[in-house]
């Protein structure tokens, strides 16, 4: 009668003789179904004039290349020089400053969003800090800024 321990080393030759990967992992049969999982390509074209806006409080900044305008009420009109914008994937910064010295910050995000206060939807959410406030709210190429009733 034939033991376990007979039938060991020709377990161990036909493991041997499998093929393998060198990384470990068998490739999928030829047959296999195409791969579903696509990676997340959130990129944006942040080029041309950009119009980012808020409410609570209402706030606008307007980024034209390398100006940036930041507009509120009851209060003056501010302009900014950025250098150009740090884009990554998904996300655009940009750092700027007024000539007294004044720095303000404007993340864009794509992401759709809300302004919370209407049913317009936006390509981009916004986040603006100027000194020790932070502004938040939804942005959009200036020629494609949702507008309501169209």
């Amino acid at each position: 009668m034939a033991t376990m321990r007979n039938f060991l080393p020709l377990l161990v030759l036909l493991a041997a003789c499998q093929p393998r990967d060198p990384g470990g992992t068998p490739p999928p049969p030829t047959d296999a179904p195409a791969s579903r999982f696509e990676p997340m390509q959130a990129t944006s074209d942040f080029s041309g004039s950009i119009t980012a806006r808020g409410t609570e409080p209402f706030w606008a900044v307007t980024i034209d290349g390398t100006r940036l305008t930041l507009a509120r009420p009851d209060r003056p009109e501010a302009t900014f020089e950025a250098p150009g914008a740090a884009i990554q994937p998904g996300k655009a910064v940009w750092d700027a400053k007024a000539a007294d010295g004044a720095t303000l910050r404007v993340t864009l995000y794509v992401s759709t969003c809300s302004d919370g206060m209407s049913d317009l939807s936006y390509p981009m959410t916004a986040e603006v800090e100027i000194g020790s406030e932070t502004l938040r709210g939804c942005a959009a190429r200036t020629a494609e800024l949702p507008r309501e009733g169209g």
